[in-house]
């Protein structure tokens, strides 16, 4: 098996795909607190996948930076 290689591209991509995942997937069939946690959990999955998914970044001597304007647009 080879060494894959680190594609900052790939890992923004996979960020957009679990986040469309996360936005696109049922409650299972659970009630009270329980179910409160689970949308919770699902709400802050989307917001985590989502910001990293938007961020451009910049790949420098082995160094991975990200950026994210976090700012409202207007």
């Amino acid at each position: 098996m080879s060494d894959p290689k680190f594609s900052p591209e790939d890992m923004i991509k996979r960020f957009q795909s679990r986040a469309r995942a996360v936005k696109s997937r049922g409650i299972p069939p659970i009630e009270g607190p329980e179910r409160q946690r689970f949308i919770k959990a699902a709400q802050e999955d989307f917001m985590d996948f989502s910001i990293i998914g938007d961020a451009t970044y910049k790949l420098e001597d082995g160094i991975l930076t990200l950026s994210v304007d976090l700012r409202p647009s207007s």
